[in-house]
């Protein structure tokens, strides 16, 4: 079960002539080849639709696979039957054994692999891993684990994380495969490009071609986003982080590019670059091709029944007495 809402802004921008591109049959095995990607009728390249991202491969790159950047026709095929193996409905190489919160049919990480056969999301650095952390990254680190006592600050409700508290999964955790909602939904107009989650209901409204910063002052939960177009690739830079959304523990000074290139009628390739030296020692990319789908996306009612909140909170509150 899929889920999402699309919210009042992407309701205006379709009644105002946003149309989604229509869905484009693969026509053989050597379309790929000889195919040109659609255009919208101002001449950008057409990047509108619901695209699906769930996939086994994990970000990381498994021990296992240590040195591999690419897949065994054999791996693939043990992998995937491992999936449906799997009767709590979590992916291969998932450590945890006790019940999900989540009935097994809610979970929705996949069934197969990237079509690219990559052991790893990251491609950058080469070993398929997140840099280590710089010595500013570790301190931070030690001070939430220091506060929490390696459980997470349960004082009040905003010590919790965006996320949990239905507010945002924040950016770019938003595009990277999680246990379920799993889908974008790319509209654009010839000034804009709107990316609506399906996960907690993001809008995210991309100006294109204007580049003016926001001032050093000014913070946002999902940062500051501008777009251009380099060829047929759409490119999306965003600063200007709040300290509170938290990627990894990455600090305010996150920096995150995106970039968004159809390559064939039924996929999207997506690569993101994130840099903080005062988190990691290095920059990192991943990159994986995400699948066009017919949707429809529902809304996503992250607050209705949900006690998860109240719970961690009261519990916590107990524990104090």
């Amino acid at each position: 079960m899929k889920t999402g809402h699309v919210g009042a802004l992407c309701v205006a921008l379709l009644l105002a002539g946003v149309a989604q591109a229509p869905a484009i049959a693969q026509e053989g095995p050597t379309a790929a080849a000889t195919w040109t990607p659609p255009r919208t009728e101002w001449g950008a390249p057409d990047l509108q639709g619901i695209w699906d991202y769930r996939t086994l491969t994990p970000l990381e790159r498994p021990d296992q696979f240590d040195g591999r950047e690419f897949l065994s026709d054999e791996e693939i095929s043990s992998l995937e039957q491992q999936r449906r193996d799997r009767t709590d409905g979590r992916p291969p190489g998932d450590p945890r054994t006790a019940p999900s919160v989540h009935a097994p049919y809610w979970l929705d990480y996949g069934t197969t692999v990237v079509g690219s056969r990559r052991s790893s999301l990251i491609v950058d650095p080469p070993d398929g891993k997140i840099p280590p952390l710089s010595d500013e990254g570790e301190r931070r680190a030690a001070e939430r684990r220091n506060a929490s006592g390696g459980r997470g600050s349960a004082e009040s409700v905003e010590a919790r994380n965006l996320w949990e508290r239905c507010i945002t999964r924040g950016l770019p955790n938003g595009m990277l495969p999680a246990g379920y909602n799993n889908n974008i939904h790319v509209l654009q107009t010839p000034h804009h490009v709107v990316i609506l989650n399906e996960m907690i209901h993001d809008a995210r409204i991309v100006p294109v071609g204007e580049r003016t910063p926001l001032p050093d002052g000014v913070r946002q939960w999902r940062g500051h986003s501008r777009g251009y177009w380099d060829g047929d690739t759409l490119v999306v830079e965003t600063s200007n982080f709040s300290a509170s959304a938290d990627f990894r523990g990455a600090s305010e000074n996150l920096q995150l590019e995106e970039r968004f290139r159809r390559t064939g009628p039924d996929t999207l390739d997506y690569t993101f670059t994130v840099s903080d030296p005062t988190t990691w020692t290095a920059p990192w990319t991943a990159t994986f091709p995400i699948e066009r789908i017919d949707g429809p996306m529902y809304e996503y009612a992250c607050h209705e029944g949900n006690l998860g909140l109240l719970n961690i909170l009261t519990a916590a509150r107990v524990n104090e007495k």
